[in-house]
């Protein structure tokens, strides 16, 4: 039941914002512990939109998809009969800031779920990062349900490198 509710949330979710962004949106990823499907009663969901002409600002983007949060209450009120109580955690980038790069990105390489990339600019970054990465030798290293990067396996402190 648990899985089928955030199913339904992420897919009306992206369905929205389809509808609400138009031709602006670029891609949509799903990533965190709802892609990777260990979600629990409180797990936020997690989702990057990359679109174009987005307003300067994090402010300005989260104000502007208050538009699709507002048609998505209903169904995550719903949830709460279930004792679900997600929330919705979007990422709001243009195509310029994903090609500029962020480790945020390191998130959604292993666990991501690309929804929707109308013309690859997701697939395309992600894998041009992964052959960074494993020309770096990086590893992502698991304790417990959180992990960290080791982005260089031959680091040397004080080294400076690109990723």
């Amino acid at each position: 039941m648990l899985k089928t509710i955030y199913q339904n949330i992420v897919d009306t979710l992206l369905n929205e914002c389809k509808s609400f962004y138009g031709e602006r949106l670029v891609s949509f990823c799903l990533y965190g512990s709802v892609a990777r499907g260990k979600m629990n009663y409180t797990s936020d969901i997690d989702f990057l939109i990359v679109a174009n002409n987005l307003p300067e600002g994090r402010v300005k983007r989260v104000t502007e998809f208050a538009a699709v949060e507002k048609k998505l209450q209903p169904l995550l009120l719903d949830g709460r009969k279930f004792g679900i109580y997600a929330e919705l955690s979007p990422l709001l980038k243009t195509p310029e800031e994903v090609r500029a790069g962020s480790l945020i990105f390191l998130d959604m390489l292993e666990d991501g779920k690309i929804l929707f990339d109308r013309d690859g600019l997701l697939q395309g970054y992600f894998g041009k990062l992964r052959k960074r990465l494993q020309e770096l030798g990086a590893r992502r290293v698991w304790m417990g349900e959180a992990w960290y990067w080791i982005l260089k396996a031959d680091y040397k402190p004080g080294e400076v490198f690109e990723i």
